[in-house]
């Protein structure tokens, strides 16, 4: 990827030399309140809708179970892509500790050939907090997604998953039949992500071929190391330990960040009070009405830290993003949306990144 000299006014950036951003997308939790499942389904259709006429070239879902957020991604996906045409359709992330990896590898296959090719899966490990629905099993949670995930990548690379050792049943087939998952799409291995937190599951991502995403939650933060600094940490040792592993170039990385440009004294007043929202709540801010209460605040565990919201006037926007030693090694930069905001709100925030935020920052529209 392309580095570019940018400058704030007449001054440069603190970040010197920085990363043009390559690619524009979005981050929603195609959230609902309770009562409107369907009306907050369709609305996120037209959100992906709505980004790709303003240019965006990535649209990524947030997977939440058990709460009034997208809770299955594909066939959402699946929906989205008839409605759409260009724009790539993601993941960010799916824990893998909880999927049944050839089922998904299937539903996978079938996605991406429905939409043209376009699908980005994002995974993470997972925890083991739906243990008592889901089934507990004998190992600590990494292991077992990181096991489930090794078998899903096979799945999706046309591996064969078995051989037959035995006929069962007049239907099943021969004995010595090598089985591989099916539909195969060509290509979607090379669209697998995994959504890093930390210096060491980074360097576990490259080794693994797979491409790398950060969210807005980091964590095994050394202390006295800020948020940006330790994103910065992140995606260096995903570069470093891939050119190591392979030889060759890494791939482009994702970033999500929460960029909120204002335009009026109320939106300046509306992103203002997200930020304080997400200063008091955490990760549980800006949540859609009905969903589940906060169990977490701001004070997160230790080694654990949550992205700055860059929010204010444009110009004041630019300049943070801009100083941000995280965001100046990102190829694509995806827009954390408030979760609770609507498809109005939304579609503007989404224009307002494109016209006044992004030009900054090397991009042009698709």
């Amino acid at each position: 990827m392309s580095a570019v000299h940018l400058g704030v006014a007449a001054g440069r950036t603190t970040a010197g030399i920085r990363r043009r951003i390559e690619r524009l997308g979005f981050n929603t939790r195609v959230s609902f309140p309770t009562g409107a499942e369907a009306r907050g389904l369709r609305e996120g259709i037209e959100l992906f809708a709505a980004a790709e006429e303003l240019g965006y070239q990535s649209g990524w879902a947030y997977q939440r179970h058990f709460d009034n957020y997208l809770s299955s991604p594909l066939p959402f996906f699946a929906a989205a892509g008839q409605h759409t045409s260009r724009i790539t359709l993601g993941s960010a992330v799916i824990p893998a500790r909880y999927q049944e990896p050839i089922l998904l590898a299937e539903a996978a296959g079938t996605t991406d050939l429905l939409v043209g090719g376009r699908l980005q899966l994002a995974f993470s490990s997972g925890t083991d907090t739906w243990d008592a629905v889901f089934g507990a099993v004998a190992t600590d949670a990494r292991t077992e997604g990181q096991r489930r995930l090794a078998r899903f990548l096979a799945g999706v690379s046309g591996e064969t998953i078995h051989t037959v050792r035995e006929q069962r049943g007049p239907a099943g087939p021969p004995v010595g039949t090598a089985l591989a998952v099916t539909p195969h799409s060509p290509g979607l291995r090379e669209r697998i992500w995994y959504g890093s937190g930390s210096v060491a599951s980074a360097r576990t991502a490259a080794r693994q071929r797979l491409r790398l995403i950060t969210g807005t939650i980091l964590h095994d933060v050394p202390e006295g190391r800020t948020f940006p600094e330790h994103q910065a940490a992140v995606i260096t040792a995903y570069r470093d330990e891939w050119v190591l592993a392979h030889a060759t170039a890494p791939p482009p990385v994702a970033v999500a960040a929460s960029v909120l440009p204002a335009t009026t004294t109320e939106l300046v007043d509306r992103y203002a009070a997200y930020d304080r929202e997400r200063r008091t709540q955490g990760p549980a801010a800006s949540r859609p009405a009905g969903a589940l209460p906060p169990t977490l605040g701001a004070d997160l565990p230790t080694g654990f830290a949550m992205s700055p919201v860059h929010h204010g006037r444009p110009d004041d926007v630019v300049a943070a993003v801009l100083a941000d030693p995280g965001l100046a090694l990102a190829d694509e930069l995806v827009l954390f949306l408030p979760p609770a905001f609507g498809l109005g709100e939304n579609v503007q925030l989404l224009g307002d990144l494109t016209r006044l935020v992004a030009p900054a920052l090397g991009w042009a529209p698709a």
